[in-house]
């Protein structure tokens, strides 16, 4: 990224506002981070601090793909090219697990320790976990769709209430004690 210029664009959603960073690279349109809603801090200073000197700019490519996440919190289907996205920021074994991830069906979760048993590190529920909490993508990557082995929500960048809301925004139930059903689980 060293030298690149940085980019950002922001959208209003049913959560806040969200925030996408991009670049232009060899002359091809890529994300470098989302920027899901916080409470403490207006989103543009949010991006800022996590990438000084990035300028706010819109470009056809940023919109539609702020346009796709608009309405994925409404609850619809948005298809991108998962090219767009500077994986190359994150470690083989992180990509590993968003590339992973990424499979989980709509409508379904999975668990830390499926995920880590998919990607050859049976047990590594915990650093599944640490990958997911550094996302760079979520959303895109729906990170929101790895759940503890028993059902329970476990964490999530913007907090268990978005979580849960976007789990049930794609289908997947819940039982009386706030657990996915077992038979959504992927």
């Amino acid at each position: 990224m060293a030298g690149e210029p940085l980019f950002f664009d922001m959208t209003d959603s049913p959560f806040g506002r969200v925030g996408l960073a991009w670049t232009v690279r060899n002359g091809v349109f890529r994300i470098l981070r989302v920027f899901l809603p916080t409470r403490d801090v207006p989103m543009a200073d949010h991006i800022r601090r996590n990438l000084p000197g990035s300028k706010r700019q819109s470009s056809e490519a940023s919109g539609l793909i702020l346009e796709g996440i608009r309405r994925m919190l409404r609850g619809r289907v948005f298809e991108y090219n998962l090219s767009v996205l500077d994986l190359e920021s994150c470690t083989d074994f992180q990509q590993r697990v968003l590339l992973e991830d990424r499979k989980i069906p709509r409508g379904r979760a999975s668990t830390y320790g499926k995920i880590a048993e998919r990607v050859g590190q049976p047990k590594g529920a915990r650093a599944v976990g640490s990958a997911l909490a550094a996302n760079p993508f979520p959303l895109l990557i729906p990170c929101h769709r790895v759940v503890r082995s028993n059902g329970d929500l476990g964490g999530f960048q913007s907090g268990p209430q978005m979580k849960k809301a976007l789990l049930e925004m794609e289908g997947v139930r819940f039982d009386p004690a706030g657990r996915v059903e077992p038979s959504l689980l992927w």
